[in-house]
């Protein structure tokens, strides 16, 4: 099939975002809490990751860490403040500019496993409104990588068939099932051979 469509992820492709152990690390450091502990009571603010398919809100989070960490409302702002630089990481230039340059040639979207605030937060830092024709965020169709469900409204949002749209991910089983739906998929990992490798799927080559 001819390709119509590149669609990307955002965390870990368009945005480098380090390791979450960094950041749970600081998190834990600035509010004195032994690391084990502090590991203990994140897990247990969003056990079943509600957050993802937009079952939580950020409004409920937040309160869940005040009261997880017993914080006032100023440090329960701060710890969200912190989260959410960490979250956006820092924007992939290259890659951002690659993908605008695909525009109107190509349909272009965003399919990101997310959490309520993250289209204000990244939108805000990076306006990827503007960088693509759609953004599915999870959390705002109740849907997350690897469910098949989110690839099937994926392509119809763009009116394509899986053969006919390139997806960008940076996680196995995200690529595998992807890749399972049908979809031509990139395992990203360094962006100029991201970039070489959807080229050449452009390119009608194997």
């Amino acid at each position: 099939m001819t390709v119509k469509a590149v669609v990307f992820d955002i965390g870990g492709v368009l945005e480098m975002v380090e390791p979450i152990d960094a950041w749970l690390t600081r998190s834990a450091a600035r509010l004195g809490v032994k690391g084990a502990s502090f590991a203990e009571r994140i897990r247990q603010i969003d056990p079943r990751e509600l957050m993802g398919t937009g079952k939580l809100s950020e409004a409920e989070y937040r309160q869940r860490v005040l009261e997880a960490f017993d914080l006032d409302a100023g440090d329960a702002d701060d710890f969200m403040a912190q989260m959410w630089d960490w979250y956006c990481g820092e924007l992939d230039t290259e890659l951002c500019a690659y993908a605008a340059s695909l525009r109107p040639a190509y349909r272009t979207a965003i399919l990101s496993n997310s959490a309520d605030g993250a289209r204000r937060e990244e939108q805000r830092r990076y306006g990827f409104e503007r960088l693509v024709d759609t953004i599915i965020y999870s959390h705002e169709v109740g849907l997350a990588k690897p469910d098949p469900r989110i690839y099937r409204l994926t392509c119809d949002l763009l009116n394509v068939q899986p053969g006919e749209m390139i997806f960008i991910d940076d996680t196995d089983d995200v690529v595998e099932s992807a890749r399972s739906f049908g979809i031509p998929t990139i395992h990203h990992r360094r962006t100029p051979d991201t970039i070489a490798a959807v080229n050449a799927l452009l390119a009608g080559d194997p």
